[in-house]
């Protein structure tokens, strides 16, 4: 129950900044939420500093295009293989895409770690994720480049190319 109202009093300070972004908690059936406090603690402040990292973008350009978005990302993978994507290509796990809720198909993004650093490059082609608030459902291969398979959903920051 700690664990939800933490998450929930997050949820409603990142609606409160104004920006475009958006939190995660919400476990998919296949991953336990984390039980320890630490944890979630640790995930609040990895999206504290994506939100700062969103203020600053937007104060030294003007603007939101740049704008980084920064929630849980959560993979899709083996089960959807060679089903028709929201574009009509069928997925392939082992491409280099995503699913996410508003962004155009055909969308290039940067995706993030903040946790480990890394980087990868995808190409929306499918509309998603249908977890409530997630950001964005990266393909195996992608999650498997960021290193968060085993996680099952990371915090992420989301930047158009």
């Amino acid at each position: 129950m700690h664990f939800l109202n933490r998450s929930l009093a997050v949820l409603r300070w990142l609606a409160a900044t104004g920006l475009v972004c958006a939190a995660s908690f919400v476990c998919a059936a296949e991953v336990e939420p984390p039980l320890d406090t630490n944890e979630v603690i640790e995930l609040t402040d990895v999206l504290a500093l994506a939100v700062q990292s969103t203020r600053d973008v937007v104060q030294q350009t003007g603007s939101m295009v740049d704008a980084v978005e920064a929630g849980i990302a959560s993979w899709y993978g083996r089960a959807f293989q060679g089903r028709r994507t929201a574009s009509g290509e069928r997925f392939d796990m082992n491409n280099l895409t995503a699913a996410h809720k508003t962004l155009p198909l055909g969308t290039v993004v940067q995706v993030r770690n903040p946790l480990n650093g890394k980087t990868v490059e995808v190409t929306i082609n499918d509309r998603g994720p249908f977890v409530k608030d997630r950001i964005i459902d990266l393909s195996y291969r992608a999650a498997q480049l960021l290193g968060i398979v085993n996680a099952g959903r990371q915090p992420v920051e989301v930047q158009r190319r």
